[in-house]
């Protein structure tokens, strides 16, 4: 479990998060949406810890995370994975040191093991005999998985996803969605999803939270959302809806 209470966070004067308390389940996908400049982005920098609240406390299960120091941080982003909006994997090396750089990183595994733990994961997101590739020698759905491969490496109880879905085909984005999905329960994670993608949200959104203008507008489940009387959010699922549409044409 992960809980924001009461963040507020400022830039240069401008509130960008206004007051919001939010609690994310163990073993669920819980999906952040929100209009570009809404503030969804802050609030996840804000719970791994990338921004600091101006006040406010994020705690992950009964540990307060704002109150901690370095060194104790550093503690629990050993149990967090991260899947950036463009898979973020370092170009000039292959898949298999891509995926093994945390336990590099983090453990004193001998190489043996790391291989053996790189060869599980990328068996587990179906990208099999990929070790010796590149990114570059990648597709796009090819590169979100091995990010999901690399975030998941450490056996993390956090996964936090910034946009998983972003340049993806309608069909290789259900793929992804399913895959997060299928990880988030089968190793009991927190997961967190920034998105705008709709069919994420209709897909696998077991806990939504709508971010409008920097204040928690709504919160619900998937079945919930389309039968919501929130004004703003109805927009938002409309406008987001039709965009879908277009790009599908």
């Amino acid at each position: 479990m992960i809980r924001a209470e009461h963040i507020t966070k400022s830039f240069d004067g401008r509130t960008v998060l206004d007051d919001i308390s939010v609690e994310f389940r163990t073993g669920c996908t819980n999906l952040i949406i929100g209009r570009s400049g809404s503030g969804k982005t802050v609030l996840l920098k804000t719970l791994v810890g990338l921004h600091e609240p101006d006040s406010g406390a994020v705690w992950y299960d009964d540990r307060n995370f704002t109150a901690l120091g370095f060194r104790e941080r550093k503690a629990i982003r050993k149990d967090i994975g991260m899947i950036f909006q463009g898979g973020a994997l370092l170009d000039s090396s292959t898949v298999e040191e891509n995926i093994k750089l945390p336990l590099d990183l983090f453990t004193d595994q001998p190489e043996a093991e790391k291989r053996e733990r790189v060869d599980f994961c990328l068996h587990r997101v179906r990208l099999e005999k990929a070790n010796r590739l590149y990114p570059a020698e990648l597709s796009g759905g090819m590169i979100k998985r091995v990010a999901i491969a690399r975030a998941i490496v450490l056996n993390p109880r956090y996964l936090f996803c910034d946009e998983p879905n972003s340049g993806l085909d309608p069909q290789t984005s259900i793929v992804i969605d399913n895959l997060i999905h299928e990880i988030t329960q089968e190793y009991h994670i927190t997961t967190i999803i920034n998105t705008h993608d709709m069919n994420s949200v209709m897909e696998i959104g077991e806990q939504i939270v709508y971010i409008h203008e920097g204040r928690k507008g709504w919160e619900g489940t998937k079945e919930e959302i389309l039968h919501a009387e929130n004004k703003a959010l109805n927009d938002f699922v409309f406008a987001s809806a039709m965009a879908k549409r277009a790009r599908e044409w």
